[in-house]
């Protein structure tokens, strides 16, 4: 069985300059990797994206770790440190565009992967589900990956995603649960005219400002167990109009919504219309409102893999992780609908930024900890499988 060095390993992906949805040979990298371990290679490549699938093994229970090898860009090259796609090792860290989300985390789960083959413990089969467009739309890589699996009629028990889970420190955090997102455009419609004659226009401006204040000032909830409050957040306001004594016909705003169980994408839409609506009959306008929902909310609550993941953490950093739903949008949000699922990687105090960078220190215990989860799961799951 081939030995596999975490640190070289995440060396090599982060030489490949993967930003999305350019693959660049990442996906050649971790390939060669995982086939010279035995792993079934499948290459599954929609559109412009390339992912892939490996699995080792047939039987139950099947354990697969969710990942991506695209990275957001690198910015400013200049500003960096070092180049960001030369994986330097200083000062006791791994420097480049990758190291925490996530290139090194799938390197230590390969590492762990052969360390658990070389020592026989896979007793049911192993899979890696990785994509290329994470960072990107996600139109084109987990979710289609996952259609692709329905199709074969391949189940997955549980799923581990590497994302850089810890705030500072290893151990800190799993994720176990994410918010839903919602992208919406407002646009509210007036009339145009000039400044100096009011009164033959109609100004959308005012009536876009006071309903967004309306929204802002209006809390969807108070929470949800594990999760905080939803949150609306405007994040532009567009009226694009290049004269000064012109009023514009129309004004939009563009905001987010992060909400909690308490809601889905349908009931969050409905809820916005029916505030917009109270708020257009009373002001005398009209608007139009387009609403995108990127993931749903979701809550992972089986007990017995969670307390497994926690105590394996815990072993080898003497820290008990909170369970948490904090944080963006991940690809667990669409893995929660075959598998449960949960999340834990490295420290992302650094992810897309300016000289990203983790601690070789980190990666070799997040090998540890991978190593001990597979052991572990093995040991636990296929009792429960040989009796189901």
């Amino acid at each position: 069985m081939a030995h596999i060095d975490p640190i070289d390993l995440a060396c090599a992906l982060i030489r490949r300059p993967s930003v999305t949805p350019a693959d660049e040979g990442a996906l050649d990298v971790l390939e060669a990797s995982l086939a010279a371990l035995g792993f079934a290679c499948t290459r599954l490549k929609f559109e412009d994206v390339d992912n892939l699938y490996a699995r080792y093994g047939e039987a139950r229970p099947h354990f697969c770790f969710a990942g991506h090898t695209d990275v957001v860009p690198p910015g400013d090259e200049a500003a960096w440190s070092d180049p960001p796609f030369e994986a330097t090792l200083k000062d006791g860290r791994l420097w480049g565009r990758g190291a925490a989300d996530m290139k090194a985390a799938i390197a230590a789960f390969v590492a762990a992967a052969a360390r658990t083959l070389a020592a026989g413990r896979v007793t049911g089969s192993l899979s890696f589900l990785i994509t290329g467009d994470e960072e990107g739309p996600a139109v084109n890589g987990t979710r289609k990956m996952l259609d692709w699996l329905r199709a074969k009629k391949i189940a997955i028990d549980h799923c581990l995603v590497g994302e850089p889970s810890n705030p500072e420190a290893m151990g800190e955090m799993i994720k176990v649960g994410r918010r839903g997102s919602i992208n919406c455009w407002l646009t509210v419609n007036g009339r145009q005219g000039h400044v100096a004659y009011p009164h033959r226009a109609d100004n959308p401006i005012p009536a876009l400002l006071r309903k967004l204040l309306h929204l802002c000032e209006t809390p969807l909830d108070d929470g949800y167990a594990r999760f905080q409050p939803s949150s609306l957040q405007v994040t532009d306001i567009h009226i694009g109009n290049p004269a000064h004594n012109v009023i514009p016909e129309k004004a939009t705003a563009r905001f987010n919504i992060r909400f909690n169980p308490n809601w889905t994408g349908a009931t969050v839409e409905a809820w916005l219309r029916e505030q917009l609506d109270a708020r257009a009959a009373e002001l005398g306008v009209r608007y139009s409102l387009e609403a995108v929902v990127s993931g749903e909310a979701f809550l992972t609550t089986d007990e017995p893999y969670l307390t497994l993941l926690s105590d394996c953490v815990e072993a080898r950093t003497g820290r008990k992780p909170e369970l948490s739903t904090s944080g963006g949008t991940s690809d667990a949000r669409f893995i929660k609908d075959v598998a449960p699922v949960a999340e834990f990687g490295l420290v992302g105090a650094t992810m897309h930024q300016t000289d990203e960078n983790v601690a070789v220190a980190d990666i070799e215990t997040l090998t540890d900890i991978y190593e001990a989860i597979l052991e572990d799961y093995y040991a636990r799951f296929s009792a429960v499988s040989e009796q189901s």
